[in-house]
């Protein structure tokens, strides 16, 4: 090799031109000068690779604690090896199969973390899924823990269906470990929290505790958090009432309440002469005077935004949390939160002020109230299952939570005056021998019969019960705006665009009132006949059930202004006039609306007076007053309150009841 080298340059100088002073010959010596420093390179690398190569492999031997430490810091779990499993592991192992025990661990992170990360289609889901059953085939990890992860990415998917079953599989595997339900809490986002606090009976180690709150200001508290909240709030677009309360609610101080603690509660003398007395702890008074205030702005949707954008939300949520033993001002809090969850907007600062959580909590109250106030605000923030809007006073009674029964037909429950959207329905109240009886048989008491026994009877019906607008009743005091707000028209418009919002119309509907709830449904089918928008309402009305309603008039509004106010607002006694002109057409136009569109009918009629006070009975709505002229009549033996609260739930009265809404809907919920 040397000669040929050796020639190769004399013929380059032979072959060279120019002066010879430019010329050079490359000598032997030097030769082997570069060839001894190449072989030292070489030498040299050789020994510095094979360095690596050993380092390398103590490196990759695989080391117990290191991955308990690894377990905790990411939550990748690796199946434990028995003690004579690990030694034939250790001595079998091949340098290549520890390195790729190693490398596959690794691709796991990085799969799990693009995964979580990316918003891919259900092709590319499918790919990453193999790509883990690829890699996962070299380690020993739990299938489990794969499963996992998989339904986590797949909560993210582009495609609605992938991300619903992943929602209904992480609910129903009641078998993930603790750690499992903490990953999972950092990891979903509030749509998919939204969806879990929807399934029935879900796990509550799916959602993350609400976030630390702030520190109050030195000499602050929450009732002064709400005060401030109210006072930056705008006095436009609520009505007089809301802006007369408003007032009052902030005219007050906790000083001054504290002072009057042995009296009655009066804003500068001039407000709320029916109120009771004052608890021991007065600031929860003016916390839940507060609370309605805002219930009245929170239908705003320009206000949500101010409630929202000034920390209403944190403010609510420590309110919450001290107030845990008062089940109304959670309520109202709860009320809230679900008006400001209509304006999409808001859902993202809900979710991430914790309160996804505690909806979840609440629903699985055993309080059918709290349950209700919880399960219409998760269904406003739930878009992905979920297309109409529950305002104020609209309360969903079934299906509560997602599930799979397709929803066929409506069934409304509405109240009379100074009745409410759950007591009005609740169970016959019982003495103590009927107590005792009843726990011999374990029959559970329900406070809202259309949601305990209706819904379970015919689960592919909704069940809603519509509340008016109840602030008046609560503050128990006289606003200069009030009989504008409480006459039958002005409750029929406000009410049709409440169940305009919730989709009811757009399926079959059957109706069910009582007392004044009854000419209010009237009322709100007449009007329904003038608005083009509502025309499907009529349509799909299929019956009417009338609980004791004075189709014409009563005699209560002959008796004194004290007993009247019992059961009717004195604006009302005006229309309630036995045989009053105002009932009369109502009536005589609601007969011929009725006959047009074939609407089937059931009334019932009370026989035992109301005992309205000590010395006091009356027959509130007699039998001639309730017979509306067409459809059943049936007279029951109770009295005005009862009429719509069976004994039991195989009684008469509601047996009757069922039999009426199974048949008004027998050829749409049969199939």
């Amino acid at each position: 090799m040397s000669a040929a080298a050796l020639r190769w340059i004399r013929c380059r100088r032979l072959s060279t031109a120019g002066p010879p002073s430019v010329k050079k010959v490359l000598q032997w010596k030097d030769l082997r000068k570069v060839a001894k420093v190449t072989g030292a390179v070489v030498l040299g690398g050789c020994l510095f690779i094979t360095y690596e190569v050993i380092a390398l492999d103590k490196a990759v031997t695989i080391d117990t604690s290191a991955i308990l430490q690894e377990k905790n810091k990411s939550y990748i779990y690796l199946r434990a090896t028995p003690s004579d499993e690990k030694d034939n592991l250790t001595g079998g192992l091949t340098h290549k199969a520890r390195r790729e025990l190693h490398k596959a661990a690794r691709r796991f992170v990085e799969i799990s973390s693009r995964l979580l990360l990316q918003s891919l289609d259900a092709a590319k889901l499918m790919t990453q899924v193999s790509l883990l059953q690829e890699h996962f085939s070299h380690v020993d990890a739990d299938p489990h823990e794969v499963a996992l992860w998989v339904l986590l990415k797949k909560t993210q998917s582009a495609n609605k269906a992938i991300r619903l079953e992943a929602v209904q599989e992480l609910a129903d595997n009641h078998h993930w470990h603790d750690y499992q339900y903490q990953t999972a809490a950092q990891v979903i986002d509030h749509r998919t929290a939204v969806g879990l606090a929807r399934m029935p009976q879900v796990d509550l180690r799916f959602f993350r505790h609400p976030p630390a709150l702030p520190d109050l200001e030195e000499g602050l508290s929450a009732e002064d958090g709400l005060r401030q909240l109210l006072a930056s709030l705008p006095q436009t677009e609520v009505d007089k009432c809301v802006r007369y309360f408003t007032s009052l609610a902030l005219r007050e101080s906790t000083q001054s309440l504290a002072a009057q603690r042995g009296g009655l509660w009066s804003f500068g003398g001039n407000g709320l002469p029916y109120a009771q007395s004052l608890t021991s702890v007065p600031s929860e008074k003016v916390e839940s005077f507060c609370l309605q205030a805002l219930v009245q702005h929170s239908k705003v949707r320009s206000h949500c935004d101010h409630i929202v954008a000034n920390g209403g939300l944190q403010l609510l949520q420590r309110v919450y949390q001290l107030r845990t033993d008062s089940m109304k001002i959670q309520r109202n809090i709860v009320r809230i939160i679900g008006n400001l969850a209509l304006n999409e907007g808001a859902h993202q600062a809900i979710a991430q002020s914790g309160w996804v959580s505690v909806l979840a909590e609440m629903m699985q109250c055993p309080h059918i109230m709290q349950a209700s106030h919880a399960a219409r605000a998760l269904a406003n923030l739930d878009r992905e299952t979920v297309k109409e809007k529950y305002p104020d006073g609209v309360y969903i009674l079934h299906p509560q939570t997602r599930s799979n029964q397709p929803i066929k037909a409506d069934v409304l429950f509405i109240h009379g005056i100074l009745g409410a959207a759950f007591k009005t329905w609740r169970q016959k109240d019982r003495n103590a021998l009927e107590e005792e009886e009843a726990a011999k048989r374990e029959d559970d008491y329900t406070e809202c019969w259309p949601k305990s026994w209706l819904a379970a009877d015919c689960p592919n019906l909704r069940v809603l019960s519509v509340e008016y607008d109840s602030h008046l009743s609560d503050w128990m005091a006289q606003c200069p705006a009030e009989n504008q707000r409480m006459s039958l028209a002005y409750r029929s418009q406000e009410l049709l665009k409440k169940l305009k919002l919730a989709g009811v119309g757009e399926r079959p509907v059957v109706w069910v009132a009582h007392s004044m709830g009854g000419l209010l449904v009237k009322k709100m089918l007449l009007d329904a006949l003038q608005d083009p928008d509502m025309h499907g309402l009529l349509q799909n009305t299929k019956g009417i059930m009338f609980y004791s309603v004075p189709h014409y008039g009563t005699f209560m509004a002959e008796y004194s202004v004290n007993v009247r106010y019992l059961l009717f607002p004195s604006i009302e006694v005006r229309e309630l006039c036995k045989d009053s002109p105002a009932l009369r057409s109502l009536n005589d136009n609601f007969l011929n609306l009725a006959k047009e569109k074939d609407f089937k009918v059931l009334s019932f009629a009370e026989t035992l007076p109301t005992n309205i006070g000590p010395m006091i009975k009356i027959l509130v709505v007699p039998t001639q007053s309730a017979n509306l002229g067409i459809g059943e009549l049936i007279e029951v033996d109770v009295d005005h309150l009862n009429i719509c609260k069976p004994e039991r739930k195989d009684s008469f009265l509601y047996k009757r009841s069922l039999q009426f809404i199974l048949d008004a809907l027998q050829s749409y919920i049969a199939h």
